[in-house]
């Protein structure tokens, strides 16, 4: 992307956030109210699928031109934490929201059942390791929230461990803070009928199959104790400097609207900035032709 094409959207008013971003916010101390929530709703978009589409495509610009600031500065990094339910489109919101990235200062940490090695260290071991360098953004698809989620509806290891973890998560993520890497996380909020509409079109769809597992279904049966697991993760792990944010992710095309607007907005904040680097000392400031 050229220089002045990135200042222009760095630059633009549109882009500006106007108090949307606290819509979607859990503020701490503050119930989640996550059954409250509609995930199809489609309030705070600037207008129906098409004009928030377009505004999508500008915000994407944007967001695109403060993460070349970031990498630029390499002074502080980011770490995105995408959690939600099976098919809620954590593979697609990384695609469409990060996919204008600069690839050599983003990476995507995936997280599945823990490995054997994993298993013998402390639950937050193989999550540190991933965390951002200086200038980096980090996109974590599932995350250490598993060992609240995961583990708590699938019974996986008694209650006064796994409720342990919230305040050991809220102390890691403020170290995370503290050496200069700024937290973001958002629950993308599908409803139980979206996900058995989308596990369908996957079984529908031999390109699509191999996404399936029989563990979907298996999961999908203990929905409730899910929501339950989430809406107490989100009040007790929302803090002013690693917040949550539920996002409606019913439909696709507002999801990565809203996820990109919330970025937009925090990014902003944080101010990322091209270092100032004098032509003193640089030597010639034109290059000759090589012959």
């Amino acid at each position: 992307m050229p220089g002045a094409t990135l200042a222009q959207a760095a630059g633009s008013k549109q882009c500006e956030d106007d108090g949307v971003t606290d819509w979607f916010r859990v503020h701490p101390g503050k119930p989640a109210k996550l059954h409250e929530r509609d995930p199809s709703s489609t309030e705070q978009a600037p207008g129906d699928r098409t004009v928030t589409e377009a505004a999508f495509a500008e915000q994407h610009a944007h967001l695109a031109a403060l993460q070349d600031r970031l990498w630029a500065e390499h002074r502080r990094s980011l770490l995105i934490v995408l959690q939600g339910m099976d098919t809620s489109g954590k593979g697609g919101t990384i695609r469409h929201v990060f996919g204008g990235f600069n690839p050599s200062g983003t990476r995507v940490a995936s997280f599945g059942r823990p490995a054997e090695i994993e298993l013998a260290h402390d639950f937050l071991w193989r999550v540190h390791r991933e965390t951002p360098r200086s200038g980096e953004v980090v996109i974590f698809d599932r995350s250490h929230y598993e060992d609240v989620l995961a583990a708590r509806a699938d019974q996986l290891v008694p209650e006064h461990v796994w409720r342990e973890r919230y305040e050991h998560i809220n102390h890691f993520e403020s170290l995370l803070e503290h050496g200069c890497t700024k937290v973001l996380k958002f629950m993308l909020h599908i409803s139980p009928e979206e996900q058995a509409a989308r596990l369908q079109a996957r079984l529908d769809d031999p390109d699509k199959r191999w996404k399936f597992r029989s563990s979907d279904l298996v999961e999908r049966a203990k929905w409730d104790a899910y929501q339950e697991a989430f809406a107490e993760m989100l009040e007790r792990t929302s803090t002013a400097s690693a917040p949550w944010f539920v996002i409606p992710a019913n439909h696709k095309w507002y999801r990565n609207w809203a996820v990109t607007h919330c970025l937009i907005s925090e990014l902003r904040d944080m101010g990322p900035k091209y270092p100032d680097v004098p032509l003193e000392g640089l030597g010639p400031t034109t290059i000759e032709p090589v012959e």
